[in-house]
């Protein structure tokens, strides 16, 4: 197959870390390419670099033959290179046709707009109502607005880093058939994800980094998911294991949780009620959007419910705040890394301190002991395996996989009786998501009851010993893990099944 994009050499440097040292690799006109690599292996700033968001130290790059240096992603997409992030940049107050020309340089008239917006969503298989405002989508239907933005450009190269984060099973086929029918047409298509099953059923060919550097080039369909996560991280990885005894007593019990959503775009949540054991780790699917966040909210008393109870063993904490949760033994783990679980100017130490200071020992007579909070911190750069030059670096610093192995740690080294977190391993690469999920089968196993929230519908069957499907802020009744499929828990998180609300 011809080459459409051909980087050699290309190297990028930040103070103290080089992202990308002499890459070098090819993307064919019409191949679906992974870019594959453990969280600070190099993919975004090489990604950022193909898309002139930053700017190479050195090297060069090629497309469709001619020389190519994007000093800006207007320069990007005027050559044909497209991308779908990670993070949706959409307004909700907007419409999708609106919201779609907003990332155009010169739209059309919106009535035009609607009408191109209409045709090429049919044309691909992602339907679309130009009029619809973008507060009222699901997740899965943001994620069509920000793919058909993209192919109104009629991209060359289109880049997409982890697009199944926020979809069902059955719309990652839908987004796969498009994939394929876009490559089908000639589109070279350069594909980041963890999910290496996915990898190995859409990619061609696929790039290794490791460390910043190219250690190896395959071909995913002919490569098993373990082996290519062992060339990923240069080591022989294990499965989580060692769960405890079977859950036996009630920690948490929840009954009648109900929340008005926090603004007009949010879900509320209706008559949440279940119960958690110690020793159980009860997952919690849901596709983004059906009140994941509100419930980690409710739970952790940041937003305490007018209406129901949260019973922590004898104790009501119905109307307690995050910091009487905390101290009697209920922490949680929110999903936004940056602004809500941790400060991002703010040093390890300082976000050690801000959830652990009770816990932790660190108080004393109303003064906060510093040394106390940094062994704290270094504790969990250890236990975690958090690479970071020390406890004193800003947590904006640090790459997404290493932060969320922080934030995590920085919950379970403080014993708590009850853990509650959300998208534990979003964004994290195999290696430290192992390490995540071993840690939290080993939370239980001691006696603590978890809650994992989270989209990855493998790791809630690998780590989960009860499932229950979160649906417009209702939540299923609760069934035994190891009688379920991937196949049956997408049905259910869309709704397709008896939603009998979850009662003790």
């Amino acid at each position: 197959m011809t080459a459409l994009l051909t980087i050699e050499g290309l190297t990028k440097a930040y103070p103290g870390v080089v992202a990308n040292s002499d890459v070098s690799m090819q993307v064919a006109e019409g191949g679906v390419h992974a870019l594959l690599g453990e969280n600070g292996a190099g993919k975004s700033t090489l990604v950022k670099a193909i898309y002139g968001l930053v700017r190479p130290d050195a090297g060069r790059m090629t497309l469709g033959g001619r020389s190519y240096a994007p000093s800006e992603p207007r320069e990007a997409r005027a050559a044909g290179v497209a991308m779908v992030f990670q993070h949706f940049s959409l307004f909700e107050a907007l419409s999708v046709a609106e919201n779609v020309g907003l990332g155009m340089e010169n739209p059309p008239p919106l009535r035009d707009l609607a009408r191109r917006i209409s045709e090429v969503s049919r044309t691909y298989g992602l339907p679309l109502d130009p009029g619809r405002r973008v507060g009222d989508l699901s997740a899965g239907e943001r994620q069509r607005v920000e793919i058909v933005r993209c192919l109104l450009q009629d991209p060359r190269l289109l880049i997409m880093d982890e697009p199944t984060s926020v979809l069902t099973p059955q719309e990652v086929d839908t987004l796969f058939s498009t994939l394929r029918k876009l490559s089908a047409e000639g589109t070279a298509i350069l594909y980041i994800s963890h999910k290496l099953e996915e990898i190995r059923a859409l990619c061609d060919a696929a790039t290794i980094l490791r460390g910043g550097k190219v250690v190896g080039e395959c071909d995913p369909r002919t490569t098993s998911a373990a082996e290519l996560a062992e060339r990923m991280v240069g080591m022989t990885l294990t499965q989580p294991k060692g769960r405890g005894p079977e859950p036996d007593g009630v920690l948490l019990r929840v009954t009648g949780l109900s929340l008005p959503p926090a603004s007009q775009f949010g879900t509320p949540l209706r008559d949440i009620g279940f119960v958690l054991r110690a020793g159980e780790v009860l997952g919690i699917g849901g596709v983004a959007g059906n009140g994941q966040d509100e419930l980690l909210g409710a739970l952790s008393g940041e937003r305490p419910s007018a209406k129901g109870t949260v019973m922590l063993g004898g104790t009501d904490l119905s109307r307690a705040g995050p910091t009487l949760r905390r101290q009697a033994g209920l922490l949680t783990a929110p999903e936004e890394r940056l602004g809500h679980a941790a400060a991002p100017d703010m040093s390890l130490t300082e976000n050690a301190a801000m959830t652990g200071a009770a816990r932790k020992g660190m108080l004393r007579r109303g003064f906060l002991d510093w040394g106390r909070a940094k062994l704290f911190a270094q504790d969990v750069i250890d236990a975690f395996d958090v690479r970071t030059p020390g406890p004193h670096v800003a947590a904006r610093a640090l790459s997404g996989g290493n932060l969320q192995k922080f934030v995590i740690g920085r919950e379970v080294l403080q014993d708590p009786k009850v853990l509650v977190v959300n998208q534990p391993t979003w964004g994290v690469d195999a290696a430290a998501a192992a390490a995540i999920r071993q840690a939290l089968l080993d939370l239980a196993a001691q006696g603590a009851g978890v809650i994992v929230i989270s989209q990855d519908l493998e790791e809630l069957l690998q780590i989960s010993d009860r499932f229950a499907a979160l649906n417009e802020g209702r939540l299923g009744a609760p069934v035994p893990a190891q009688d379920l499929t991937v196949e049956r828990i997408g049905l259910m998180l869309g709704g397709a099944h008896d939603m009998e609300v979850a009662h003790v």
